[in-house]
């Protein structure tokens, strides 16, 4: 074997599956490898090419796999240095599915198919392990798996796995401040031979420097070398926990449009500094792409085809909670490919509608607004669009209640049942404009008394899934403007968080259905769960937490806020999420909303460990009753 066939070898066994082959298998496929240069943007392979007679390994550079979706050219896959690509001539006979381009200068090995196939006859898991990537029924280019890139099928089980894997990262980042200027910080990134810069003050994060904005706006004369960094940077840059895994650092890359996150102490910017994620360090992880499901949802055309993806993040709810990975990363995960749903809804009725008359914000509130939604419940949404002339207003009114009404018929194809209430952006009380919608607020925070008929707390937890984020800015404005020192305001959302049902007797003992079809099982929604939401909304209220609408979150955020009651918090916030995680396995077993549980089917360990969940609720309730003064309700 010559050196270069020697130093291929080498490489390649630091890779799977070729890690797994012997010396002198490693040496028969190095000594027939053909090494292919690739010149930046270089195709190799596009779509509808005849298939090459060798599958292919990134041995330097990156080149990206790409797919045509509505005419456009989607990028799908990142193929880093070890990263196998190009596998469809192995198991299929028709052509290639995808596009193979570098992104910069690489060189790729291709290796024979008629070399390699005689090896797979006796390394059984060799071929387990390119077929695992290849063997699904779901046609595109999504997906990775260790290091290879599949060019053809993505498989469910792949994306699984991620819900709980926790990733490596860069502990030792490089820092600045704004005063920094840009040559001070591209020379701290070429002495340490890294490619970001994170911009801090005081404690926390304000941005992040990379490569790409040096070159974007220093190489290309945009601003002088030495501007101060703040003026390059960008920002705000997107925080996490250390513990967030892999399928959630994906999805907030995608949805962030950025390419490195920063860990911090608490996941916000206002803490200290632990480390950044990069893009890297997501393929590094030899892990499929988690945000299939979301490339999917972008490209329907049909509330079948979004039908199908949804029964497909059930089947990964399900599966995830059997694994016992943390409810937080889950519901984390399921908010966002819910959410994406409900944005492709809004999107395929505007297709049919045409382009809407004026800027708008459509709204989830309730549970989609707190981004809990794990089972097919009801669809609960506001829609608000911008004020326009008084001679266009009924005009512009009816498209959206046309938007509403045809946005709603397609949750409810996809099995969001319609709100029994009508909380939604098909009913004419909540398709309104921004005015209209303010002075809703205003009437309903001023003057509760008034209004009780149609005042419904979960108004006040809303998301924006699509539309103009200033709309739900102003929304949010005139909300804690009005909840300032607003004890009539208060006093309602106190009592009617006390008002519900008790979950226990005097007795220690649980509080069951007396008649009907639900006889004699425990209303673990309205007795337990809703309490919760109804206080953590309450209290986040009355501190001014802004942005979090998430009951578990909102309880973790005011054990910093009220330190005194801290306990009480996060007790509650534990039980909150034990109580989701026992309603959202009745709901998936009995195919319905999870709401009812029949008792007597639970363990005797499940039995006591939710009569624990709702210990807390005590303490809760004398706390709701202190700070709010409140001594009767009804």
């Amino acid at each position: 074997m010559n050196i270069i066939a020697e130093q291929i070898a080498e490489f390649l066994k630091k890779y799977a599956p070729f890690n797994q082959l012997t010396s002198g298998e490693l040496a028969e496929i190095a000594s027939n490898i053909r090494v292919v240069s690739l010149e930046k943007k270089q195709t190799l392979f596009k779509f509808n090419d005849p298939l090459h007679d060798s599958f292919y390994v990134v041995a330097s550079g990156v080149v990206n796999i790409s797919v045509i979706a509505d005419a456009e050219e989607s990028i799908t896959n990142k193929c880093h240095e070890g990263t196998i690509f190009g596998l469809r001539p192995f198991f299929a006979k028709n052509n290639y599915k995808v596009t193979a381009k570098a992104r910069e200068e690489s060189l790729v090995y291709a290796i024979p198919i008629a070399v390699f196939k005689p090896l797979l006859a006796n390394n059984s898991e060799v071929l387990n392990f390119l077929l695992e990537n290849f063997a699904s029924n779901l046609p595109e280019d999504r997906s990775t798996q260790g290091n290879i890139v599949s060019d053809g099928f993505y498989s469910e089980k792949q994306s699984e796995a991620q819900f709980f894997q926790t990733l490596a990262y860069n502990t030792t980042p490089l820092l600045a401040t704004s005063d920094n200027t840009a040559q001070e910080v591209a020379q701290l990134m070429a002495e340490s031979l890294k490619n970001n810069v994170i911009i801090f003050e005081r404690n926390g994060p304000i941005g992040i420097v990379t490569h790409a904005d040096l070159a974007s706006k220093i190489a290309t004369g945009r601003y002088p070398v030495h501007t101060q960094v703040s003026n390059i940077m960008s920002s705000p840059v997107v925080t996490v926990l250390e513990n967030v895994s892999l399928a959630e650092a994906q999805l907030l890359m995608l949805k962030n449009n950025v390419t490195h996150l920063c860990v911090t102490i608490d996941g916000t910017d206002k803490s200290p500094i632990k480390g950044v994620i990069s893009e890297h360090d997501l393929i590094a992880a030899q892990a499929s792409n988690p945000g299939v499901l979301i490339k999917e949802i972008k490209r329907s055309l049909s509330a079948n085809e979004l039908k199908e993806i949804r029964s497909r993040l059930t089947n990964l709810i399900q599966s995830s909670i059997q694994k016992n990975i943390p409810l937080t990363h889950i519901t984390n995960i399921a908010s966002e490919i819910n959410f994406a749903i409900l944005k492709r809804a809004v999107e395929l009725s505007i297709l049919e509608l045409g382009s809407p008359p004026a800027r708008f914000a459509w709204l989830s509130i309730g549970s989609q607004g707190r981004k809990e939604q794990l089972l097919l419940t009801d669809q609960d949404s506001i829609l608000v669009f911008e004020d326009v002339a008084q001679d266009k207003y009924i005009e512009v009114k009816d498209y959206f209640l046309n938007l509403g009404k045809k946005t709603t018929s397609i949750l409810e194809k996809i099995g969001y049942k319609l709100c029994p209430h009508g909380h939604m952006g098909s009913n004419m009380m909540w398709c309104k404009s921004l005015s209209d919608w303010i002075k809703q607020y205003n009437n309903w925070m001023n003057t509760t008394r008034d209004n009780t008929e149609n005042l419904s707390s979960i108004f006040f937890d809303y998301e924006l899934v699509i539309g103009e984020q200033k709309i739900e800015t102003a929304i949010n404005k005139i909300v804690f403007e009005n909840a300032y020192n607003n004890t009539l305001f208060f006093d309602f959302l106190g009592n009617d968080a006390l008002r519900k049902n008790s979950p226990l007797s005097f007795f220690k003992k649980f509080i069951v259905e007396e008649e009907g079809i639900h006889k004699d099982k425990f209303d673990i929604k309205t007795r337990a769960i809703m309490p919760l939401v109804d206080s953590a909304r309450l209290f986040a209220l009355s501190y001014e937490i802004k942005g979090i609408n998430n009951t578990y979150t909102r309880f973790k955020q005011l054990a910093i806020a009220d330190p005194k009651h801290s306990e009480i918090y996060l007790n509650c916030a534990e039980a909150y999420l034990f109580l989701t995680k026992i309603r959202t396995l009745e709901g998936l077993k009995n195919e319905d909303s999870g709401q009812y549980i029949n008792l007597e089917e639970l363990s005797k360990i499940d039995r006591e460990k939710l009569k624990n969940a709702l210990m807390p609720m005590k303490e809760l309730e004398e706390l709701i009753k202190d700070k709010f003064q409140l001594t009767q309700f009804s």
